[in-house]
């Protein structure tokens, strides 16, 4: 089921949705990264948030 903006139950906040304007915003922000590197670590981890925060995390780790 797509995202509904009236239904105003608890967002699934496991998944990572692309596809859905107000997610990648949502996303980007709470994970301080730019919309680009959102869809690459989606793209390599796939689009459970653990994932991507644990991939996030380890590519912030190797850079610095």
């Amino acid at each position: 089921m797509s995202d509904n903006l009236t239904n105003r139950g608890q967002p699934d906040r496991s998944k990572i949705n692309m596809n859905e304007d107000h997610e990648v915003k949502y996303w980007t922000r709470a994970l301080g990264v730019s919309k680009e590197a959102l869809q690459k670590a989606v793209n390599k981890v796939g689009n459970s948030a653990a994932a991507v925060r644990k991939e996030l995390g380890a590519q912030g780790a190797s850079k610095s």
